[in-house]
């Protein structure tokens, strides 16, 4: 009875779902509490539901859940939290993932780290895509394979068992005490993963982690199908999205935007394709420079999950290191280029940089000419031997439209990839798919990250397709239109407070087309020590977002975002997406992101009244 009172509350959600709940890509930090993302959203869904409220203004009103879409969001949530509840499970044990290789993968890692056997059991056959040789020699993982009739078969062993099974259908399963945990494979919609056990619930964070940085939940639209599914108790229906030919043009695009002839690849988020370029380079590697030090290059202060991400590859594999690379302020990234280049051919090692093109916050373009000449430089080892040439991993995400690869570009004759994250500009905040292209001279690494982003089953869905498919078409009207609105309301900051610090690109930047459509602010401040000092500083960020979102609340939002189609965006770097950049690296400044469609006028008297009281 409490099971079927349960489905018909669900049933009834989904008759009312707020339609953010669908569509919304990126958290609103107006009603997100970092510390309590992972539990208050169900919390306070818990309570409706024991009331039996499920009003649309209700539901709407629930706090954010997750951090929208890559960790979690809502329906992923609410997907979860009935699983749970049919299995008698606490919701955090039950995890949706859009990947079905990438929560195998999260077990294996912690128990990598941990130093823990694990058993992999299936019954019929794995995924095609689920290659054991090369998880094993490429990601260093261990575990045994063994296929068994049922999960009944599987007996007690000192380690960790993970039964996977294909289910076209969200049935309730009989939970053996000899499992830890199940894979539960739903054909197009990605998967679900069951800790079984109070013994094993210490893993569920690191679950999650690996969730949040190397791959995506369950996304909007799947988690809906799977919720009807589930309270129908029908089978998984398989919408035909047009996938070939919307697949088709969104490569055809990604070309003709970025000026270049290799064949793109597009995964389920930023993260979704960084990742398959790490492991793809790493694979790279140990075919072509076997035995080797690998060393991923990458900013300290750039966004948060580009950081952690190179750090966690690095924990799993001995002979792979992060080199940091300043690249803001007082430090050049040609220098800094310079530098590591020197020290990392030195020792005979490989090096892979990873840098966003303008960087994020700082809004900075380096030299090109040099940076082209700096990594183009023939370098010697130690033992006078020629040292391995870079590859350059370009993030494009500020500014998708701008040629470095095609053939006469500036960064056309030395190996590069850039890559983009498609919650931007690419799909106008619609949805979270990533693209990476590469030039020339990188056809055999993007056939092995073409290799990784198949095994870690990242590629984007087909709605994320048929999304981008409609949006890339217009993207660079749209980079072209909400620029001349940030260019407009950079001047007029600078004409209203002189004393503000504005980073965005210069006017001769610009013509080089440079045109990202997001700035930072640093304030004017006051006090007698630069505590004081910082502490003002900051308090006045928070005035002026809140005064914005306050004034302008069906524009001016509280959020991290850039590249949506309409609005402004307002928040603090350190706050979001330098969440786990160290905290000497972090950017308390306020960072604004325009849209191609907004009332700049109402913007502008807002601002102007925020000066006229400090």
């Amino acid at each position: 009875m409490q099971d079927n009172n349960m489905l018909n509350y669900i049933q009834n959600v989904l008759k009312n779902l707020p339609k953010d709940w669908l569509n919304l890509t990126t958290h609103r930090l107006d009603i997100y509490n970092e510390k309590l993302a992972k539990t208050q959203f169900l919390d306070e869904f818990e309570i409706l539901f024991k009331e039996n409220n499920f009003n649309p203004e209700a539901l709407s009103e629930l706090p954010t859940a997750y951090d929208y879409i890559r960790l979690g969001h809502p329906l992923s949530c609410v997907l979860e939290w009935t699983i749970a509840n049919l299995h008698g499970l606490q919701p955090e044990q039950v995890i949706s993932f859009s990947s079905q290789t990438v929560p195998v993968l999260a077990i294996l890692r912690t128990n990598l780290l941990e130093h823990k056997d694990t058993q992999i059991f299936y019954t019929n056959d794995l995924p095609a895509f689920f290659n054991a040789d090369i998880i094993k020699q490429v990601y260093g993982y261990n575990f045994e394979l063994k296929q068994v009739e049922s999960a009944e078969a599987v007996s007690e062993f000192e380690g960790s068992t993970v039964f996977i099974s294909d289910q076209h259908e969200f049935s309730t399963t009989q939970l053996n005490p000899n499992i830890d945990f199940y894979v539960n494979n739903h054909a197009h919609l990605g998967s679900v993963l069951l800790v079984n056990g109070e013994q094993n619930h210490s893993y569920i964070s690191d679950i999650q982690h690996v969730r949040r940085r190397e791959t995506i939940a369950m996304t909007p639209a799947n988690c809906l199908v799977a919720l009807k599914a589930l309270t129908e108790q029908t089978s998984i229906t398989n919408k035909d999205n047009n996938l070939e030919a919307n697949k088709a043009s969104v490569l055809n695009s990604i070309k003709e935007i970025n000026g270049t002839t290799s064949q793109p690849l597009v995964g389920s988020s930023g993260l979704s394709v960084q990742y398959a370029i790490m492991m793809g380079l790493v694979d790279y590697s140990i075919e072509h420079h076997k035995g080797k030090a690998i060393k991923f290059v990458v900013p300290p202060n750039c966004y948060g999950g580009t950081n952690d991400q190179a750090r966690r590859v690095a924990a799993c594999l001995d002979n792979v290191e992060v080199v940091d690379l300043p690249v803001d302020g007082v430090n050049d990234m040609v220098q800094s280029i310079h530098n590591v280049l020197d020290e990392i051919a030195q020792d005979d090692a490989i090096p892979y940089i990873i840098a966003e093109i303008p960087t994020n916050p700082r809004v900075e373009v380096p030299d090109l000419q040099k940076l082209k000449e700096a990594l183009s430089k023939t370098r010697k080892t130690a033992s006078g031997e020629l040292a391995i040439d870079p590859v350059f991993i370009l993030d494009q995400t500020f500014c998708p439209n701008v040629h470095f690869l095609g053939e006469g570009e500036i960064l056309s004759t030395m190996r590069t990839i850039s890559y983009a994250s498609g919650s931007k500009f690419p799909s106008g905040g619609k949805c979270t798919a990533g693209y990476v292209v590469g030039n020339a001279k990188v056809d055999a690494i993007m056939n092995k990250i073409d290799f990784h982003l198949t095994l870690c089953d990242n590629e984007a869905t087909a709605l994320q397709y048929e999304i981008l498919a409609k949006q890339l078409p217009s993207m660079n009207q749209r980079i072209a239109d909400a620029y001349k609105n940030t260019r407009e309301f950079v001047n007029f900051i600078q004409d209203t407070l002189p004393e503000a610090k504005i980073n965005f690109v210069s006017e001769e930047l610009a013509a080089q087309g440079f045109t990202p459509s997001v700035f930072s602010l640093d304030l004017p401040t006051k006090g007698n020590t630069p505590e004081e000092k910082e502490t003002y500083k900051r308090a006045l960020n928070h005035r002026l977002i809140n005064l914005m979102i306050t004034e302008i609340p069906n524009e001016s939002k509280y959020c991290v975002s850039y590249g949506q189609l309409k609005g402004c965006y307002w928040t603090i770097p350190a706050t979001s997406t330098q969440g786990t950049t160290k905290e000497g690296d972090k950017d308390y400044i306020a960072r604004v992101a325009l849209s191609p469609d907004m009332d700049l006028e109402k913007h502008k008297g807002v601002f102007a009244d925020f000066v006229s009281k400090i």
